[in-house]
């Protein structure tokens, strides 16, 4: 005999250790905080073992918890997908819905969405700009780009776009203060992006002067964004120097608005990956979608010494 499992708890614990919180969880399902609590202490209590490790600011799953979430999102996963593959055997669904965080949809997305439409007429692609991982159970997404380490387990997961770091500006600020070594940044503003990741080593000011094997000096000034197009865009401004991440500053680099001053490029231990449910990777409109990605990747120029500040001789006279 089957048993008889608790798919309302199961589902409510996946949402729990996704998000990363009992309150997050909540939101993302309409219900209250002390709901999910009980939904995840009765299937603890079901399957004999502790699930999640409560701490400060973040909820931690055991091993068995680990394993149990991924299990539950690929099983729920791969339903959503067979069924939406049967409704649309009488009723075509066209749209296709691919989510990335918002500043990633803003600057690299967004701006090639054209060519897709070019190549693939009878598809419409929908963007879903969101912090928050995908839910493919529930979720209007059929196919995420996430940013982090490709540890998504339960999920099929393809590299999709690797990069690079180094600082960028607008031209202008370097005839106004020199910008040749390291220890002059102290003479800057620093534009910082406030990533919210918690997977590895992220890709921070610090990171990437420690990669160099420097100390990052005490900038003049800091200014922190919750999102990276509007790091970018403040940097084009004028406003300072950001760390470039190569995916989202290549296009600004091509035009002249933003260069260089230095020339090492320090590889990034974060990448963009491709994601979605394993059973969605036979699905049409999703390798479509895989197409076109990949086939933007190939064609973006690499990062050339043109990019290099020609004129920072003159900021140093």
């Amino acid at each position: 005999m089957k048993p008889k499992l608790p798919f309302t708890a199961l589902l409510t614990f996946e949402s729990v250790v996704r998000l990363q919180g009992f309150a997050r969880a909540a939101e993302e399902l309409g219900v209250t905080q002390s709901a999910v609590s009980q939904h995840v202490k009765s299937l603890e209590d079901w399957l004999g073992r502790r699930l999640v490790v409560r701490r400060p600011g973040r909820t931690q799953p055991t091993e068995e918890g680990r394993r149990l979430a991924a299990t539950v999102a690929e099983s729920f996963g791969n339903v959503a997908t067979v069924c939406t593959d049967i409704r649309e055997k009488s009723n075509p669904n066209l749209t296709i819905g691919l989510s990335s965080l918002p500043g990633f949809a803003y600057i690299w997305l967004i701006p090639r969405l054209i060519n897709f439409n070019l190549r693939f007429p009878q598809y419409q692609v929908s963007i879903i700009a969101s912090h928050t991982p995908t839910d493919f159970a529930g979720d209007e997404a059929d196919i995420e780009i996430r940013y982090g380490t490709g540890n998504y387990p339960g999920l099929h997961v393809e590299p999709f776009l690797s990069e690079r770091l180094f600082p960028v500006c607008d031209p202008g600020i370097l005839a106004q203060t020199p910008l040749s070594t390291i220890d002059e940044l102290a003479g800057h503003t620093l534009l910082v992006d406030d990533l919210d990741q918690s997977d590895g080593i992220a890709p921070t000011w610090e990171y990437w002067a420690r990669e160099l094997g420097a100390d990052l000096p005490r900038p003049a000034r800091t200014m922190r964004f919750g999102q990276s197009n509007m790091v970018i865009q403040a940097a084009v401004r004028g406003f300072g120097v950001a760390l470039g991440r190569e995916p989202l500053v290549i296009d600004e680099l091509e035009a002249g608005r933003l260069v260089r001053p230095f020339a090492d490029l320090v590889p990034s231990l974060y990448a963009y990956w491709i994601v979605c449910p394993k059973a969605a990777v036979k699905s049409e409109r999703v390798s479509a979608v895989r197409d076109w990605l990949h086939e933007e990747v190939r064609a973006q120029p690499p990062v050339s010494d043109a990019s290099l500040a020609r004129n920072a001789e003159a900021g140093t006279s």
